[in-house]
């Protein structure tokens, strides 16, 4: 059938599953959300937003960071927030779910609009994924498409320069 509807891609897929938790954000600033996905199975989503059973910069009415002057990508230790990838890994961790092997799926925008950023994980986030022994990650990117990064180049990348020297920084 020539009229028949193309099935979209299983990276495609994911990233648009990711872009639905992302609309769960509690931050000012980006709606971020990441799911783990592991032997084609969803095993875990996070989204950006404040720990459990506490106040949200939503709920607080104002970003703390942007109140401080804080640019993106600093000072993480003053945001109310926990990253979509940390809340993914932390939710697998809550639900007992092995992440060997797996592929984390990240979609972020800017808090309240449709159009895509490049959703790269920080420095903090990067240092948890080779950590927890994913293997691929694709992230959103500014211009609608995506970018994928495999944990082995971000370790070899930083074992013959350091993290410092990483060309692909998120803020």
């Amino acid at each position: 059938m020539s009229d028949e509807k193309k099935r979209i891609t299983k990276d495609d897929y994911y990233l648009g599953i990711a872009k639905e938790v992302a609309r769960r954000s509690t931050c000012f600033r980006r709606s971020i959300g990441a799911i783990i996905i592991r032997d084609d199975q969803i095993i875990s989503t996070g989204y950006v937003g404040a720990p459990r059973k506490t106040t949200s910069s939503i709920e607080h009415g104002f970003c703390l960071r942007d109140r401080l002057n804080i640019p993106h990508g600093h000072r993480y230790e003053l945001c109310r927030s926990v990253h979509a990838e940390q809340n993914s890994i932390i939710n697998a961790a809550r639900a007992g779910v092995s992440l060997l092997g797996g592929d984390m799926f990240i979609y972020g925008s800017v808090y309240g609009e449709e159009e895509p950023v490049n959703a790269f994980p920080c420095f903090i986030c990067k240092k948890m994924i080779i950590n927890t022994g994913l293997k691929r990650i694709v992230c959103s990117t500014a211009d609608g498409g995506s970018h994928i990064f495999t944990v082995e180049e971000w370790i070899n990348d930083w074992q013959t320069g350091d993290i410092i020297d990483d060309t692909h920084q998120y803020g």
